[in-house]
């Protein structure tokens, strides 16, 4: 009983836990852009950046 009782004390309530969790529902726009859109857009900015960087050090070593 004791044991049992320790077990309750160590799990949280009103909080989310992996056995609760549900699919991803995209119904509206909003969904869609939040949860596809935005991360494209990162990618693609980081993309960008990454290219930038590159290049900006290929010219450096080119001047030296």
């Amino acid at each position: 009983m004791i044991f049992f009782l320790q077990l309750l004390a160590q799990i949280p309530q009103g909080v989310p836990h992996p056995d609760d969790n549900e699919p991803l529902v995209l119904t509206t726009p909003f969904d869609y852009i939040l949860y596809v859109g935005i991360p494209i857009l990162i990618l693609i900015g980081a993309m960008f950046l990454w290219r930038r960087k590159k290049k900006r050090e290929k010219e450096r070593k080119e001047e030296k």
